[in-house]
C-alpha cells in the first residue's frame, strides 16, 4: 500500500462541510430545492450535506467522467442524464467533489440549463485555484488545495481511497 499524506484532516472537513451546509440552507430557504450529486467522487460530500441541510429537498445523481482507470488527468468528458429528476422551475444545487479546470461543472451546468430550472447554483469540496480553465467558479467550497492529486473523502485513484475519511495525497 502507498504512504499517504494527510492533507485536509477528517475534523477539518466535518467543520467545513457543517458550515457549507448552514450557508446553503441559509439561502435556499423557502425555495423548491434539489441536489444533484456528480458520480462518484461527490457521493460523500453529498450524503453528509443532505443529512445537515435542514429543509425539504429532492436528491438526484448525475454520473460524469472524464478520468479512466490510473490516468491522473482528464480526458473526453462523459455525462448520463438519463436518471435526472424533474428540475423545471426549482432551484438546484450541483455538487461535486473538485472543481479542478472548472471544465466538468461547467459543461454539466449547461446541460441543465437545457431543463429550465429555475437557478443552478454550485458546491464542491475542493477548489484547485491555480488549474481553473474557465470564467466560472463555484458559488460554493470547502477548500483551496494546491496542484496535487487527491484522494480520500469520495476522490479515488483507480477506484480506490474514496472510502479514507480524510483528503490525502499519495506518496510515491
Amino acid at each position: 500500500m502507498n504512504n499517504i499524506r494527510t492533507l485536509i484532516s477528517e475534523k477539518e472537513i466535518a467543520t467545513a462541510v457543517a458550515d457549507l451546509s448552514e450557508r446553503v440552507a441559509a439561502d435556499f430557504v423557502d425555495s423548491q430545492l434539489t441536489i444533484l450529486g456528480v458520480l462518484t467522487g461527490s457521493i460523500v460530500l453529498v450524503t453528509d450535506m443532505m443529512r445537515q441541510i435542514e429543509l425539504p429537498h429532492q436528491l438526484g445523481m448525475i454520473q460524469a467522467s472524464s478520468y479512466r482507470g490510473k490516468t491522473t488527468t482528464s480526458g473526453e468528458l462523459r455525462i448520463n442524464i438519463d436518471f435526472l429528476p424533474e428540475i423545471r422551475g426549482r432551484d438546484v444545487l450541483l455538487v461535486d467533489d473538485i472543481f479542478d479546470t472548472g471544465k466538468t461543472i461547467t459543461k454539466i451546468k449547461e446541460q441543465l440549463e437545457l431543463f429550465e430550472p429555475k437557478q443552478i447554483r454550485t458546491a464542491v469540496l475542493l477548489w484547485k485555484k491555480s488549474r481553473s480553465e474557465v470564467e466560472a467558479t463555484p458559488d460554493y467550497y470547502c477548500f483551496d488545495i494546491p496542484d496535487e492529486f487527491v484522494v480520500g473523502y469520495g476522490l479515488d485513484y483507480n477506484g480506490e481511497y474514496r472510502n479514507l475519511p480524510y483528503i490525502g495525497v499519495i506518496e510515491e
